[in-house]
């Protein structure tokens, strides 16, 4: 089982690295631009689990960069990280996952940029508000999900961009659009990739380990 769990983790490695060379559209805010992945990346535990989706994610980003001739910079490693907590907020139903958005609140209005805008971390109930409904509705979990990296992902902007308070103003009316969409996005991935497992499952009998508990939409 455990040489049948790494064949398929190296399998949702390398169409996790396919994606993230597909741009979909460009971050508000950043000249860096979401890719398919970002649809992909936070689905990955959900068949793993956890720990090995948290390595697999981890793992994927140091190919990727690699592949780019390691050419970082400080937004392009910010982007590292809210995935993480992205990936460990859909894949299992924890109160751990609540910390990550519950302590970037507090840091927003910490900062004084974040306290002129104080209303733009109230986004950020909403990871809160869906750990409930978790288990029972796939698009809310998928909800939750994107608003926790997006939370992550804020404040790590803010801090290490110092961006003005106008910013942050000017964005309110445009991230329930965005979300909205990557919500949509991590959801229909998710159907698919669990569709597509059930159907191999069917001719490649040990890939049925793999196959996630059916989520009402």
């Amino acid at each position: 089982m455990k040489n049948k769990k790494i064949i398929f983790t190296i399998i949702l490695a390398i169409v996790g690295i396919i994606l993230m060379q597909i741009p979909f559209t460009k971050i508000i805010g950043s000249s860096l631009k979401f890719s398919l992945f970002d649809f992909y990346g936070p689905i990955v535990g959900s068949f793993i689990g956890s720990i090995f989706g948290l390595l697999t994610i981890i793992i994927m980003q140091l190919i990727n960069w690699a592949i780019h001739g390691f050419n970082l910079d400080i937004s392009t490693i910010m982007r590292f990280f809210p995935m993480l907590f992205a990936t460990l907020y859909f894949t299992k139903k924890s109160r751990f996952v609540l910390i990550a958005p519950t302590l970037a609140m507090i840091a927003f209005w910490l900062h004084p940029a974040g306290r002129g805008a104080w209303y733009y971390a109230l986004y950020w109930l909403i990871p809160l508000i869906t750990y409930f409904w978790h288990d029972k509705y796939t698009i809310l979990r998928a909800l939750g999900t994107t608003f926790t990296a997006h939370a992550v992902g804020s404040v790590l902007f803010l801090y290490a961009l110092n961006l003005p308070t106008s910013v942050w103003t000017g964005l309110m009316p445009i991230v329930w659009k965005e979300r909205g969409l990557m919500a949509i996005g991590i959801t229909v991935t998710f159907w698919a990739a669990s569709w597509l497992l059930k159907t191999l499952s069917k001719k490649i009998v040990w890939l049925q380990i793999f196959v996630p508990v059916k989520h009402h939409s």
